[in-house]
């Protein structure tokens, strides 16, 4: 079968090759791969700054935003052939720590979790991939080629029951307005997820008009180009999704008090930004607020994903997806091109 591979640490490295069939080690559950989405963490591995093979070899399956169709699965595990499934990207470490024994790996303590395309175990950039049933998230069909976006979604259903967690360490907090910075695919799945919670929504992007604008705009929510919103707008909750250390470093005094601020976006290695931290811990503390990171899902996360892309509208989550390209110019998905939101590898015949 065809697999999309990079040996890690190399640049350039990654190519479209055949690979053995799938090790019945990796799973009970066989399926056929539909789509893969492409995201920074992939450009990461393709550029030789992250990644890791599998114990022993040399190159890594490319791949963990997966969606495909069940082939094969054991009687009584939940999953049928035909089922649409995305699988999860992380493991729980071999110890396991306290939170892996709680089936919370996204909360490893020890750094030994392993994760499917990025970190010692082979992803699902190919043909065919297996998987454990408790691994495998089944969407519902109606969601089609959009169930791509679930492993993306998963980490912001997280952002949201952390944040929630928080919030409610105040008997009447009763949050009514969320600032999303960035507007790719996560800042506009925190904002989906938003207005879900019927607040009201504020993206606020770098760009001005064009598609990204048209789907805040249309989710109901209000679009700002203008870097002021984030003093003016005095959020409830603040929701991160750039990485970009300037958007940060304004994001961290800028909600109402008792507010909070979630940081998903993850900043390249080596940017600098000078910080006032005594101005900002005078802010933080009198005001009671609160500022955390997150970043990956365990499955109740991903499950509570599902049911959010359920209930979303189909003809806002299909305009996410700004291109598709075929597994045979895998390469091109790639590309930067102004504009796009989420980009896809089809591999369906």
């Amino acid at each position: 079968m065809r697999a999309i591979t990079v040996s890690p640490g190399t640049a350039h490295s990654a190519r479209l090759e055949e690979v053995p069939e799938p090790p019945e080690t990796d799973g009970a559950v066989l399926v056929r791969t539909w789509a893969l989405g492409v995201c920074g963490t992939d450009r990461e591995i393709l550029d030789g700054r992250y990644g890791f093979a599998p114990p022993g070899q040399q190159r890594l399956i490319l791949g963990h935003e997966s969606l495909g169709a069940v082939e094969a699965a054991p009687d009584g595990c939940g999953l049928a052939p035909g089922d649409l499934v995305v699988g999860v990207v992380r493991r729980p470490d071999p110890v396991p720590c306290l939170a892996c024994a709680a089936g919370e790996w996204d909360m490893c303590r020890n750094g030994r979790y392993t994760e499917r395309g990025i970190k010692e175990r082979h992803g699902y950039g190919a043909e065919r991939f297996r998987i454990e049933p408790d691994f495998a998230i089944r969407i519902d069909p109606a969601l089609g080629i959009l169930g791509v976006l679930l492993e993306p979604a998963s980490i912001l259903a997280k952002a949201w029951d952390h944040t929630e967690r928080i919030g409610h360490r105040a008997r009447a907090w009763q949050p009514r307005t969320l600032l999303v910075t960035g507007a790719g695919p996560i800042g506009l799945l925190a904002a989906l997820m938003g207005k879900q919670r019927d607040l009201d929504v504020h993206v606020l992007d770098h760009n001005k008009g064009g598609p990204k604008e048209a789907l805040v705009r249309d989710l109901g929510g209000t679009y700002h180009s203008d870097p002021s919103a984030l003093k003016r707008l005095a959020p409830d909750i603040l929701m991160e999704c750039t990485g970009s250390p300037a958007l940060i470093c304004g994001c961290l005094d800028a909600t109402a008090a008792a507010g909070i601020v979630c940081l998903t976006g993850v900043t390249e290695p080596g940017k600098v930004f000078d910080v006032d931290i005594g101005r900002l811990n005078r802010t933080i503390v009198l005001d009671n607020n609160v500022i955390f990171g997150t970043v990956n899902a365990n499955r109740r996360h991903y499950e509570m994903a599902a049911a959010a892309l359920a209930r979303a509208d189909k003809n806002w989550l299909g305009r996410l997806i700004t291109r598709t390209v075929p597994v045979e110019r895998w390469s091109e998905a790639l590309e930067y091109r102004k504009g796009e939101i989420k980009v896809i590898i089809d591999f369906r015949p």
